[in-house]
């Protein structure tokens, strides 16, 4: 497997995140906000969580209009892999990729704590590691999670079983209790929890592993 991790200014998970991917055998390279072209022959293109831009206008939003990202919609076009944890998530939504948008938290509170997340599908090479149903426990950390999107969005959303995470006890007033969604070809992840931070059992857990073993696994053999 063959990962590209965007940095942008104001990133912190992007460390985090290629650790995660090289833990699952892939070969990693980081690439700048102000590079125009992703590397070749990238599979997955992982956007890390942080506060990049310092969350001017709106989280995401200028990262979102950053030069890297017309190369990652482009690859996504193309059918390749993209993976938007947290900001990255909020990057996603701003750049169409993902439908909806992350919005303050209910509580207008920053929230940083692990929650309980209920798997919603294994029909996907993100979450095949998992079984339905299954609860994992994975860190948060953000100010803007709380997912929203119209209703028909939403109903699409369930009836395509495209709502990958939701939340056992919903910490940011997230619609339905998204905690992470899926593209209508279901090679795009957003997620507002961090598998990257339950990846190594010293940090607390290991409940994110099999997200990035399973992604790997089918890459390796696609």
């Amino acid at each position: 497997m063959r990962a590209a991790v965007v940095v942008f200014p104001g990133s912190n998970c992007d460390r985090d995140l290629a650790v995660a991917f090289q833990q699952a055998g892939a070969d990693v390279t980081m690439v700048w906000h102000k590079d125009s072209d992703l590397p070749a022959n990238i599979d997955i293109v992982g956007i890390p969580g942080g506060f990049s831009y310092g969350d001017y206008l709106r989280c995401g939003a200028i990262a979102a209009n950053s030069p890297i990202c017309k190369s990652v919609a482009a690859h996504a076009a193309r059918g390749g892999y993209v993976m938007g944890v947290c900001n990255g998530f909020q990057v996603l939504t701003e750049t169409g990729l993902l439908p909806g948008a992350l919005l303050r938290n209910a509580g207008l509170k920053y929230i940083c704590k692990t929650v309980g997340l209920k798997v919603e599908t294994s029909a996907s090479d993100f979450t095949a590691g998992y079984a339905v149903g299954e609860v994992i426990n994975i860190p948060i950390a953000h100010h803007d999670g709380n997912y929203f999107a119209d209703a028909q969005t939403i109903e699409t959303l369930k009836g395509e079983d495209r709502i990958a995470f939701t939340y056992i006890k919903n910490p940011n007033g997230a619609q339905a209790d998204i905690a992470g969604i899926l593209s209508e070809n279901r090679r795009v992840l957003g997620m507002m929890p961090h598998p990257e931070r339950a990846a190594d059992a010293n940090h607390g857990g290991t409940d994110g592993v099999a997200l990035f073993r399973a992604l790997a696994g089918a890459l390796t053999t696609a």
